[in-house]
């Protein structure tokens, strides 16, 4: 492996793969250090999926990619316990959710039921079958998709689902240019898949996962995060606001948006990056906002702007 930082490395085997996403990049690794899992929120052909196989390949980990359809079982997500005559024994046969980097394709097509088979996985990176507990990897790091547009035939994440996933991140069509150069490296493939080459290895994953979460955060910082959290329960479009658990992650996504900079403390501008990512899917606007067409992000937008920012 090069003498470049580690960081460095794994951004630079990202961009050579996924085009014009800069910032979708951006708070991948960043969720990625922090822990957390992710949704990708845009339209088919964005590279959605393209950009966590990127991720998966770049990290060195295993990855497996679940269909989400009307017809899909808990059981096909998580597995089951299959009766073996020869030893008159049930045996586990292991679902695609025993991996370390999954993506969830499509996951508002299934029903509710097969959606919440991924709750324990994500909060306890667990699953229990049968009442027996299995652990997952370490690395354990889920990616799910969905098209905002399509809604017929779709099951729309309830809250508890959402509050999952540390960051939703919007996914959109890049810059011409950038547009272009995909389709040059397209042609110069001749059509084959992108391969991304492993630039990190486990040992180096922990410590960058460790390094993230002890960066340091003035008192300070903590209030401002508070502050943003509560003005948006203040905020008189909005039903239900920032939870306490919804402050947590900002500070883990903050925190580890300032080790992925290269700096060792937070700073109001970390706390900034991450605000829209981190908290505009736990926003329940009113209905007469939604009916006046205001979004969450100009909800967050407005907050940012009220919120003194400290010195």
């Amino acid at each position: 492996m090069s003498d470049a930082p580690p960081l460095s490395r794994l951004t630079a085997a990202l961009d050579a793969a996924v085009f014009g996403q800069q910032r979708v990049l951006e708070d991948l690794v960043t969720a990625f250090l922090a822990r957390g899992h992710v949704l990708l929120e845009g339209v088919p052909g964005v590279a959605k999926t393209l950009t966590a196989r990127s991720m998966a390949g770049a990290l060195g980990l295993h990855f497996t990619r679940i269909q989400f359809t009307p017809d899909l079982m808990p059981a096909d997500i998580l597995g089951t316990n299959v009766f073996q005559p020869q030893d008159n024994a049930f045996r586990l046969v292991k679902g695609p959710i025993f991996t370390e980097v999954v993506v969830a394709d499509e996951i508002n097509r299934t029903p509710p039921k097969t959606q919440a088979a991924l709750l324990e996985a994500m909060e306890e990176r667990q699953v229990t079958i049968d009442g027996v507990s299995h652990a997952l990897p370490p690395h354990f790091f889920v990616v799910a998709t969905q098209n905002p547009l399509e809604l017929e035939g779709t099951y729309p994440l309830p809250e508890a689902q959402l509050d999952r996933f540390l960051m939703r991140v919007r996914v959109g069509y890049p810059e011409a240019s950038a547009e272009t150069t995909m389709l040059r490296a397209f042609h110069q493939r001749e059509g084959k898949p992108t391969v991304t080459t492993q630039v990190l290895d486990a040992p180096t994953l922990l410590e960058l996962q460790s390094r993230a979460a002890r960066v340091s955060c003035d008192d300070s910082i903590l209030q401002y995060v508070v502050a943003i959290v509560r003005e948006t329960r203040a905020n008189p479009r909005v039903r239900l606001g920032a939870s306490p658990r919804s402050a947590q992650a900002l500070l883990a996504a903050a925190k580890a948006r300032a080790a992925l900079m290269g700096t060792d403390f937070v700073t109001p501008d970390d706390v900034k990056a991450v605000t829209f990512s981190v908290l505009n899917h736990r926003l329940l606007l009113k209905a007469e906002a939604e009916v006046e067409g205001i979004t969450a992000d100009e909800v967050l937008k407005q907050t940012l702007e009220r919120v003194r920012v400290p010195r």
